[in-house]
């Protein structure tokens, strides 16, 4: 595959896709390479905890 164009993450399949795909709705994206597409879930991960901690500093 190339590194170009839209890559996604499917929630539903737990895999990485490129361009038309499951519903957007089962999906993360679009990143613009495979390898950003691959980190999706850790992506998200650092960024929940980094606004827990952020919420706890608030408190």
């Amino acid at each position: 595959m190339s590194d170009d164009g839209d890559w996604w993450f499917c929630l539903k399949h737990l895999k990485v896709e490129h361009g038309p795909g499951c519903a957007g709705k089962d999906r993360m994206g679009p990143y613009p390479s495979e390898s950003a597409a691959a980190g999706a879930l850790q992506l998200a991960r650092e960024r929940n905890e980094a606004w827990r901690r952020q919420d706890d500093d608030e408190d």
